[in-house]
């Protein structure tokens, strides 16, 4: 089952959406669990944890399949923006 990972920006680098999803706790783990165990980006191997993510990229590590899922601003943000000028 593929689960969602929400970020907030347009990309995300490998190791952080792997401490996001909470598969590592450190950026270091995250360089050792690649050199360890076969990790997918898109169906294709991936070693650098430097690797940009964008929406609908799918991650497979260690039997999860993580989504990569751009969030919609928070309503607050949206209430906090300038009205556009006509």
């Amino acid at each position: 089952m593929t689960r969602e990972v929400p970020i907030r920006e347009q990309t995300i680098r490998l190791g952080q959406l792997l401490k996001l999803a909470g598969v590592v706790a450190s950026g270091s783990e995250a360089k050792t669990l690649l050199t360890s165990v076969p990790l997918t980006v898109n169906g294709e191997t991936e070693t650098r944890r430097g690797r940009q993510l964008h929406d609908g990229d799918v991650v497979r590590v260690e039997g999860a399949e993580l989504m990569v899922s751009v969030a919609l601003p928070a309503l607050e943000e949206i209430r906090q923006a300038p009205a556009a000028s006509p």
